[in-house]
């Protein structure tokens, strides 16, 4: 892909406009910080819900995904849905919406997602990636309930290449409803970041889908955490469409889902206590959806392996 050529951040500030002239339809709040960044509260002193969810979604894989939402009948106490689509799926997930960028200063701890990751490339990631982003304005996503200080502002701007009136911030809290819906909505982004922990080649990627409940947002940050997380690992469900050899899709097929995890079987919020809250010494193999679908393109082989484990999220999500 050549660079620029998905415009990542054209796009996230397009649906970021779009919020904005909504806002009270979403009940979000827009406000300007001190340093002329744009602030979007998603779900920390608003109400937000899942419309914004969807936005915030939307904006961090850059405008690369299709995102809805259903009623999936075959989960009884959980059937509210999200589904996650796209055609570009490693530039949408990997080069955009992985909350991979640490963004902590003097107290304030969050993890970055979006567009804007594509113009820093300050992750080892990008690495593995060759698309570079070029925008004048960037858009970014934050895990938190509080806006960014000056410094991470000043921090993103330097990194981005641009001035601090040409930064978006959108943020909600694990807890809220907003929160809650843009996480989930990363099960096709997890699927792909642990294809790349994997060395599947990710050229050879080329279309996927993801699904995965909606679970009821928690005021116990633990909790809501725990949920969002078992969604995914207990209840998500991936389809790759893939180029290559059927041994190799059948071999991602096989490794892929959550069940090849040491840790798999407890819901998260124990194993992260079990880990006294060091979310890195967890067996990074968890994070994944519990159920894959894998199709070689090149052959009209599909391969499947893992399961959703009902049990587990009526015993997680509560």
């Amino acid at each position: 892909m050549k660079d620029g050529s998905a415009f990542l951040n054209d796009n996230a500030q397009r649906i970021v406009d779009g919020m904005i002239g909504n806002a009270e339809r979403l009940r979000i709040a827009v406000s300007t910080g001190p340093l002329g960044e744009c602030l979007i509260d998603a779900g920390a002193k608003t109400a937000g819900g899942i419309e914004a969810g969807l936005r915030m979604a939307e904006a961090a894989m850059g405008g690369l995904g299709s995102i809805s939402v259903c009623m999936d009948r075959a989960s009884q106490k959980w059937p509210l849905t999200i589904e996650v689509r796209s055609s570009q799926p490693v530039l949408a997930c990997l080069g955009s919406q992985y909350a991979g960028w640490n963004l902590s200063s003097q107290g304030y701890f969050a993890m970055g997602s979006g567009p804007a990751r594509a113009l820093a490339r300050v992750e080892p990631l990008f690495e593995a990636l060759s698309y570079r982003d070029t925008a004048s304005s960037a858009v970014l996503i934050l895990e938190t309930a509080e806006p960014p200080p000056q410094a991470i502002v000043e921090k993103v701007g330097k990194a981005t290449g641009l001035p601090t009136e040409k930064l978006t911030f959108l943020y909600a809290p694990t807890q809220s409803l907003s929160g809650s819906v843009q996480i989930v909505a990363r099960a096709l982004e997890v699927a792909l970041h642990k294809s790349n922990d994997l060395k599947f080649p990710l050229e050879n990627i080329i279309d996927g889908i993801g699904t995965a409940p909606i679970p009821a947002p928690h005021p116990d940050f633990l909790t809501a955490m725990g949920r969002t997380n078992d969604a995914i690992i207990y209840g998500g469900s991936v389809q790759l469409f893939v180029k290559g050899s059927a041994k190799d899709a059948s071999e991602l097929a096989e490794r892929l889902p959550s069940r090849a995890s040491r840790d798999h079987g407890y819901p998260f919020a124990e194993i992260f206590k079990r880990f006294n809250g060091d979310f890195y010494a967890i067996d990074p193999l968890l994070f994944s959806p519990a159920e894959v679908i894998v199709t070689a393109i090149d052959t009209g082989d599909t391969f499947r392996a893992g399961e959703r484990d009902l049990q587990m999220l009526e015993r997680s999500l509560g």
